[in-house]
């Protein structure tokens, strides 16, 4: 299910304007192994919400941490090691990335060869970012205080903290951080709901197609006859309805509390990104879609169906209950394979999500019998079972079928085998959609099917709709960005052509254009400047305002706003037409001429690279230092409107572009 996103982000991140971030502490310490050797190491405290990417990152991803030491008088003894952390596949880079929350230990062994060394010097270059913020790689001078051997006592005695800062600024950043904390936890909360909520209204949706199999649905007449009839009164029936109803939302919120309590409600979220349980998944999905295209019936032991429904027998709220129960077994050829998937998919989202994702399904499954038995006049409205029942189950296993490859493809990201591309993925879709449209037209019969001597309006209707659905599917075999499924197929870039079939990044109808002096073709084929000077002489030449686009090669949130919001087309008419695009990456490692290297005046820090540079301007200028952060500036670089940072929001965001352009004009 696609990430819904929530305007109070947006609240959030205009809030952080002018604040200064350090969100990462370093503390160091040694442990003596023998006499001449020693392990260093390396603490990162990361502030919650925050996250510290590994050492060992493909290249085009974000920027790793890395170490350098400055070897004198010792050897390393080996590679630097890094703890666990979480792996995870990011979509924007299309690779395994490795972080760290909370805590980072990095350890070094080393071996003397001299008894001189007192300290080692070391320097660590990292970066972090939270869900809406980036910040450039940072770095930072560690110093390791080699311990004397008559004063080595344990390995805490022996830790040496770094200073940082001077008690001014730590006390700013530490009010900074707090506030941003609290804006942070509470945008969380009203998130997390959201993604609670999309849960429970699939879960609820997929407990009425479960109704309509022909498990569930010849029960609801039956049951309901039993509670209005085997009692004295009608009140009687309809309390003992109503309490079969609420046994069945038991079991099966029962059933999600044992999937939550069993995996962990933090754990399930890991388990869904590790590739053996995507691949176990997907197994899982085919036999379910197997099973409902009629291969074979997915059943649990008739003993154990036997001995719940003698069970039953015993009357009051035990015998309603083991009936509630009776009814989740002898159905669960049908509504096994439907929990199933909910349970993955909720599995997704971590914490409390089987449970609320069951107590959706559940109350869907069980409100039908409780309103039929207390207006029992109602059941003459229903239709009468028959073959319609089994095509619900196919529909469902086609579902269930091309749902298996979304499980698939997250797999094959994880290791990056490149077997099932964007192109690959699509033609499986457009096949599987393909043939429901077929066997809904009566053009295809499977095991388990009524003859068919002519098709209803509605199956016709819902033909028509999978079959406009997979003519849709089709451009995007040719490069198209099929936003309606967005998310579930793998990224643009992870394509046999990434730009369309018959493009490429030289050949696309947009370089066609000659390009002004200084300029390259960025993000979208949008004309951009890297130089802050050029850039500026175009704007006044062109007579039209500056987009600053403070950004990083290794920033995700910076990819993410270029491609779901600066793809969008009055976003991208904007960009293109209305403003000229700086784009000034923080993280460019080329280095400045000599001649133009200095100490920043802001944080007293040597400016040596280009990024430096640009860093240096969003400190210095606008008291920010985070990305991706977009000013809109006139010739006179005076700010047309208040800066913006990582804003998801389209409308909002071409709202605030307009709002800069405006100002420019009166």
């Amino acid at each position: 299910m696609k990430n819904i996103i929530i305007t109070v982000m947006l609240l959030f991140c205009g809030s952080i304007f002018g604040q200064m971030y350090n969100p990462v502490k370093w503390t160091t310490a040694v442990e003596k192994i023998s006499e001449k050797e020693y392990l260093l190491k390396a603490e990162a405290t990361i502030q919650a919400g925050w996250h510290m990417y590994g050492q060992y990152i493909e290249e085009g991803g974000p920027s790793p941490t890395a170490f350098t030491f400055k070897k004198k008088n010792f050897e390393l003894l080996g590679k630097t090691t890094e703890g666990k952390g979480h792996e995870v596949v990011d979509k924007i880079f299309d690779m395994k990335i490795k972080y760290f929350e909370g805590k980072a230990l990095f350890t070094q062994k080393i071996k003397l060869t001299s008894d001189a060394v007192s300290n080692i010097a070391a320097e660590v270059e990292f970066m972090v970012c939270d869900d809406s913020n980036c910040l450039p790689p940072s770095s930072e001078e560690l110093i390791f205080k080699i311990p004397n051997v008559k004063n080595l006592a344990s390995a805490e005695e022996t830790a040496a903290v770094k200073k940082n800062t001077v008690a001014a600024e730590e006390k700013n950043i530490a009010d900074a951080e707090k506030e941003i904390k609290k804006d942070k936890i509470d945008s969380d909360k009203k998130n997390n709901s959201k993604g609670l909520l999309g849960i429970f209204i699939i879960a609820f949706l997929s407990g009425f197609a479960a109704l309509l199999t022909p498990c569930v649905f010849p029960m609801i007449p039956m049951t309901v006859s039993y509670f209005t009839k085997q009692n004295k009164t009608k009140a009687a029936g309809i309390r003992n309805a109503l309490i079969y109803g609420f046994s069945i939302v038991i079991i099966y919120v029962l059933l999600g509390s044992i999937v939550t309590a069993v995996f962990g409600a933090d754990s399930l979220n890991a388990l869904s990104t590790n590739v053996w349980f995507n691949i176990t998944f997907f197994i899982l999905l085919v036999v379910f879609a197997f099973s409902f295209l009629g291969a074979f019936e997915i059943m649990l032991p008739n003993a154990l169906a036997n001995k719940v429904d003698s069970q039953a027998d015993r009357g009051g709220l035990i015998g309603i209950f083991f009936m509630a129960l009776a009814l989740a077994i002898v159905s669960f050829s049908c509504t096994g394979p439907i929990v199933g998937t909910l349970l993955v998919e909720a599995a997704s989202k971590g914490g409390i999500a089987p449970i609320v994702g069951m107590l959706g399904f559940s109350i869907a499954i069980a409100l039908p019998f409780s309103l039929f038995a207390a207006f029992p006049g109602w059941l003459n409205a229903l239709p009468k079972s028959g073959g319609w029942l089994n095509t619900v189950k196919v529909v469902l296993g086609f579902l269930e079928l091309a749902l298996a490859f979304k499980f698939l493809s997250n797999a094959d990201l994880v290791l990056q085998l490149h077997w099932l591309e964007r192109e690959v993925f699509l033609t499986i879709w457009i096949a599987v959609f393909g043939t429901l449209a077929f066997y809904l037209f009566g053009k295809i019969t499977l095991p388990h099917d009524s003859p068919l001597n002519h098709i209803s309006v509605g199956r016709l209707s819902l033909g028509f709709l999978v079959l406009s659905f997979t003519i849709y599917l089709i451009p995007g075999l040719f490069g198209a960005p099929l936003k309606l499924i967005s998310g579930f197929p793998p990224p643009m870039h992870y394509s046999e052509s990434p730009y369309g079939v018959g493009f490429s990044k030289n050949t696309g109808t947009a370089n066609t254009e000659s390009l002004p002096e200084g300029a390259a073709y960025g993000p979208q084929d949008i004309i951009t400047f890297h130089d802050y000077d050029k850039g500026m002489e175009f704007a006044k030449k062109t007579g039209k305002p500056v987009l600053l686009d403070f950004t990083g090669y290794a920033c995700v949130n910076c990819r993410k706003m270029e491609e779901l919001v600066w793809s969008d087309p009055k976003v991208l008419g904007v960009l293109k037409n209305d403003v000229v695009l700086i784009s000034l990456y923080v993280d460019d490692k080329k280095e400045l001429p000599e001649n133009e290297q200095y100490v920043s005046e802001t944080t007293g820090k040597k400016i040596k690279t280009i990024g430096n540079k640009w860093s240096d301007l969003q400190i210095k200028t606008y008291k920010a230092n985070a990305q991706p952060f977009y000013v809109i500036v006139d010739h006179k670089s005076a700010n047309l409107t208040e800066p913006s940072a990582y804003n998801p929001d389209i409308e909002n965001y071409y709202n605030w572009l307009n709002s800069g352009i405006k100002n420019f004009k009166k």
